[in-house]
């Protein structure tokens, strides 16, 4: 059981890492990882320009179970939510948010799919 959890936790580092590199690939500044608050996480705080985009980043090793952005379900939105309004509150962001997913397949080639604002 515990090299099953070490194998699921490595996938969600190495989803993490390659959502982190695609966003700074495509123009954005990684201000965070792994953010927590109380019981919520926001794996990337990115920003790029006068926007902080939040990221959830969701990997899986094959699509054969479904897409891993179908894992975002209201529950986890709703944490997300509220790290995010912590996180803008502690830093006294005054510009524009965006909530984004980052689904990552770990097939050969992997694949990478940017859901920019995929909920409010």
């Amino acid at each position: 059981m515990a090299s099953q959890t070490n194998a699921h936790i490595r996938t969600g580092q190495d989803g993490e890492n390659r959502a982190a590199a695609y966003l700074q690939h495509n123009g954005y500044t990684i201000v965070r990882k792994n953010y927590r608050h109380r019981r919520a996480e926001v794996d990337i705080i990115a920003q790029k320009e006068n926007l902080l985009v939040f990221v959830e980043v969701k990997t899986r090793g094959t699509d054969r179970y479904g897409y891993p952005e179908e894992a975002v379900d209201f529950r986890k939105e709703a944490l997300l939510l509220s790290a995010a309004e912590a996180y803008i509150e502690e830093t006294e962001w005054q510009h524009e948010v965006r909530f984004d997913i980052i689904s990552i397949t770990l097939s050969s080639p992997p694949t990478v799919h940017h859901i920019e604002d995929a909920f409010h």
